[in-house]
């Protein structure tokens, strides 16, 4: 089971895909490489694939097009937490 817990454990034989798992995962990796690819935003990820924890700390201020892309990420992101449940998907917010 992946790591939102949402997948259904009587389908695939009991092994599952977590698709709201990979959709999180590729919506959270996807706009990190557009930010630095795309955007030159200089950024330091921490991940931990056991748990599933993403953390992306900025070099500096955002540019205007990379707040766009963070922006369409959380509105993806709170569309999948409404959609499934925030049991799955809480999103949280913390500036520092």
């Amino acid at each position: 089971m992946g790591h939102a817990g949402y997948a259904k454990k009587k389908l695939f034989g009991g092994k599952s895909p977590d698709i709201l798992c990979s959709a999180i995962s590729m919506m959270v990796i996807s706009t990190m490489n557009s930010l630095e690819d795309l955007a030159g935003e200089k950024l330091h990820a921490t991940l931990n694939e056991e748990t599933g924890f993403i953390k992306c700390d900025f070099e500096s201020v955002l540019q205007e097009k990379s707040v766009f892309l963070m922006d369409s990420m959380v509105y993806a992101l709170e569309n999948l937490s409404k959609k499934y449940g925030e049991q799955y998907l809480q999103v949280k917010f913390e500036e520092v």
